[in-house]
């Protein structure tokens, strides 16, 4: 059965909202939050705990939004196991931010490590980006995401699943393979 979500959840919605107030998607112009919701709602609906939906608002605080203090406000208020799937879900706190293939092969190695928690996480936000990415694309063709960008993507993405499938048997693993699939048939209408 899954876990009420508490007080501790709407203290977290009302911080990531506050984190995030001036932050928008970088094609559509949703307000960011959009994103954080919806990556909540899949880990929720994927039978993830109150800790789980927790971190998956707060899933980019670290990266986007202050490092290292950041990441202490939400050791402080939400506890230890929050803050290690979101620390385990930061791609990077450095800023300027590496190059974007170093970047990512350190995140592959993080979550290589990673627990079944921050696995959900991790594929309840590469289901919601990905998602993104063809509605995107759909919607605004090349000019939202080039031929170089899916390939780069998708190799990324593909190593998410190679990663993933060794720990987890989730849905959200099989929704997450559905998307790629239609994304890499973007190439051959192209």
């Amino acid at each position: 059965m899954q876990s009420k979500l508490t007080v501790r959840f709407e203290s977290a919605l009302v911080f990531a909202t506050q984190l995030h107030a001036q932050q928008i998607r970088k094609i559509s112009g949703v307000p960011y939050i959009s994103h954080l919701l919806s990556v909540a709602a899949l880990v929720i609906e994927d039978g993830g705990s109150e800790d789980e939906a927790i971190a998956a608002l707060l899933h980019d605080a670290i990266e986007d939004q202050g490092g290292a203090s950041t990441a202490q406000i939400i050791r402080q208020k939400f506890g230890d196991k929050v803050a290690d799937i979101v620390e385990s879900c930061t791609e990077s706190d450095a800023v300027p931010k590496p190059p974007w293939e170093e970047c990512k092969q350190q995140y592959l190695q993080k979550i290589s490590q990673g627990s079944p928690e921050v696995l959900r996480v991790v594929l309840a936000d590469k289901v919601h980006n990905a998602r993104s990415n063809l509605t995107e694309f759909y919607l605004y063709g090349d000019k939202a995401w080039t031929l170089a960008q899916r390939q780069r993507t998708l190799w990324f993405y593909h190593s998410v699943i190679e990663i993933a499938q060794k720990f987890v048997d989730s849905p959200l693993l099989a929704e997450f393979k559905r998307i790629v699939q239609q994304l890499e048939a973007l190439d051959s209408t192209t």
